[in-house]
């Protein structure tokens, strides 16, 4: 498979819309959609419940760290074994839920409502994308897709080298809050962004065609890139916060 053929999105490997169409044997929007909203409900109400042990006192660190590694595990199974998508892409939202609630719980309890934000922010990058996307103010080129994969797997890169190293006690500046990790945080977000056009770039071209199964992998697709959308505001605002 060229390489320049996959989206920087691993989930990811005609017309954006459904019309009429036979939705027992392929892939399709609505599918998507449906499975999208279903798995985004798991990881609300287990970020809650979260969010709400902490506010009762309890240590969510292991939760928080607990669900992170999880979802890595599981993302990993996912890219192995792909038909069991609709088995454990409700796992990965599960997991994503507790990494997410105590990520949003400690934000919140040193700036409030600065989650909120967050969420919005989300949101509306989320239609933004979308609507110039649809208009083809964007149109997703093969030198843009390779642009957009180049950088994003060069941050994850990043993120990972840094992770290992805050085990031996070495800070690495993307953590700080100077304004090379503000850049850095910037950056990240604007790519993560911008996978968004990928992601539903693959759905447009492969919808129809692909086996039904694979709706659950292309959900998988865009909880990924929301869930680092989200992660890459809310650091961000909290590290503005923290500098201004």
């Amino acid at each position: 498979m060229n390489f320049l053929n996959k989206t920087s999105n691993p989930a990811f490997t005609k017309h954006f819309f459904d019309s009429n169409y036979d939705t027992s044997k392929n892939m399709t929007v609505s599918g998507i959609f449906k499975k999208s909203m279903f798995s985004i409900f798991i990881i609300i109400c287990i970020s809650i419940g979260v969010w709400k042990l902490y506010n009762d006192g309890v240590d969510i660190k292991w939760f928080s760290m607990g669900g992170m590694l999880a979802s890595i595990v599981i993302s990993i199974v996912i890219s192995i074994r792909k038909h069991w998508a609709h088995i454990l892409v409700p796992f990965y939202a599960l997991a994503k839920g507790f990494f997410l609630g105590g990520m949003s719980a400690y934000a919140h309890a040193r700036f409030p409502n600065l989650p909120y934000q967050a969420i919005g922010i989300t949101m509306v990058t989320f239609l933004v994308m979308l609507i110039l996307y649809q208009t083809k103010l964007i149109v997703v080129t093969k030198k843009l897709r390779s642009v957009i994969i180049t950088v994003a797997a060069s941050i994850f890169v990043i993120y990972i080298i840094s992770w290992i190293l805050a085990f031996f006690g070495i800070n690495v500046f993307i953590w700080g809050t100077s304004w090379f990790a503000i850049i850095f945080n910037v950056l990240a977000v604007v790519f993560a962004a911008l996978s968004l056009l990928l992601d539903f770039d693959y759905i447009e071209r492969h919808k129809h065609t692909s086996e039904k199964y694979k709706e659950w992998l292309a959900t998988w697709g865009l909880l990924v890139t929301l869930v680092w959308l989200y992660a890459e505001v809310l650091r961000l605002l909290r590290k503005l916060a923290v500098r201004f």
